[in-house]
Parts: structure tokens; C-alpha cells; sequence
């Protein structure tokens, strides 16, 4: 037998019979390389549910904590901390369930007043946190006087966003599983509503 008919029998099929470990070798790179495919999909598609799902809860958020804030006192902090908390449907400060990194904190209410246009327009405008009624009997003073001044409250607005900072920040979408990096941003989810109580009741002493 010729040297070239030696080396065509020594890579023939049977040879791959006779030694087992190099088809355990060739099995055990296919396999690493269709895992690491395989786990890619699977956490992406894991990940794109929850995103999914993030989408329609921080909604949800929102619209409680809306709801909350309109017949909530907004000078009691620890009052409205808990509506905070609520709204992510807990009873103390943490982070939204399969939401990290949204927490309580990244809750914002804000204040807003309508004020009349000259065409008789009504125009939302902000009312800053330094100009608000000290409490909710002086608000109801003022919005009776006058539904248009500029620090009555009329409507409660609530976002997500990255905590302090004058505009709402978007807050970036955090991934839980390895192999998977999507680049977004949490909705904001802005929920308005318009403002009842505001914690007033009747007879309440008027605040200075």
C-alpha cells in the first residue's frame, strides 16, 4: 500500500468510528457555537417581553399615582411619598418589580394651572414648586377668588423621569440578562388629571 492510499484510509469515516474523542471535540465546538446563538435569542426575546411589559405597567404607575396626588394633601411630604410608593405597588421606598432602575423616586408630580389666553384660550403652565399654596385650604382660597391665577391648581400631571433636574429626563431602559443590550429609554408615561380635593376638606384652618 502506497503512503497516499495510507493517509486516505486513516481519514475515512471509520477512522472517526475507531476514535471516539475527536467526535466528542467536533460535537463539543457545534454545541458551543449554537448555545451561545441559542441563549442570545432566547434572552432577547425574554428581554423584549419585559420590556413589553414595563411599557404597559409604568402606564399604570402613572395613572395611579395621578389619582392618588389629586385628592392627596401635596404639603404633607410623608403623604406624598407614600403616594409614591403606592404607585409602584409598594408600601415603602424601593424599585418597581422587573423594572430596575425605576423606583418611587423617579415618580414626578407636578402642579399645574390654567391660565386664560386672550382668545379665551386656557394654557397649561407649570407652577413651580416654590410658588405653590402652603396648603390645601389656601389653594382652595385662591382657585375660588380667581380659577385662572397662576398658582391655582387645576390639573396633576405625572411622568417618569430621572430624579431632580428641571425637565423629565427619560430614564434608560436597564437589561437583566447577559448576551442582550437594547438601547432605549422608559416611556415617560405622562398621566393628567384634573385636580380635586388636593387633601382640602371643609373647615380646614386656613394656613398662613
Amino acid at each position: 500500500m502506497t503512503t497516499t492510499a495510507k493517509i486516505a484510509v486513516s481519514r475515512s469515516p471509520d477512522s472517526y468510528k475507531k476514535n471516539p474523542a475527536r467526535q466528542v471535540g467536533a460535537f463539543a465546538v457545534e454545541f458551543a457555537l449554537l448555545a451561545v446563538f441559542f441563549l442570545t435569542l432566547l434572552f432577547t426575546i425574554i428581554e423584549v417581553a419585559r420590556a413589553l411589559y414595563v411599557w404597559n405597567t409604568l402606564q399604570e404607575v402613572t395613572r395611579r399615582a395621578a389619582r392618588s396626588a389629586s385628592v392627596t394633601d401635596f404639603s404633607d411630604a410623608s403623604a406624598m411619598d407614600m403616594v409614591r410608593q403606592n404607585a409602584i405597588f409598594r408600601s415603602s421606598a424601593g424599585d418597581l418589580i422587573l423594572s430596575p432602575p425605576i423606583s418611587d423616586e423617579h415618580i414626578r408630580i407636578d402642579y399645574v394651572a390654567l391660565e386664560s389666553e386672550s382668545n379665551s384660550n386656557l394654557k397649561q403652565v407649570d407652577i413651580p414648586s416654590g410658588a405653590l399654596a402652603a396648603c390645601p385650604a389656601r389653594n382652595f382660597h385662591t382657585c375660588t377668588a380667581k380659577s385662572g391665577a397662576a398658582n391655582c391648581i387645576r390639573l396633576v400631571r405625572v411622568r417618569i423621569c430621572q430624579p431632580g433636574g428641571a425637565q423629565c429626563t427619560p430614564v434608560p431602559y436597564q437589561t437583566m440578562l447577559p448576551l442582550v443590550n437594547l438601547q432605549l429609554n422608559f416611556p415617560t408615561s405622562e398621566t393628567i388629571v384634573r385636580a380635586e380635593s388636593l387633601g382640602y376638606v371643609p373647615g380646614m384652618a386656613m394656613c398662613d
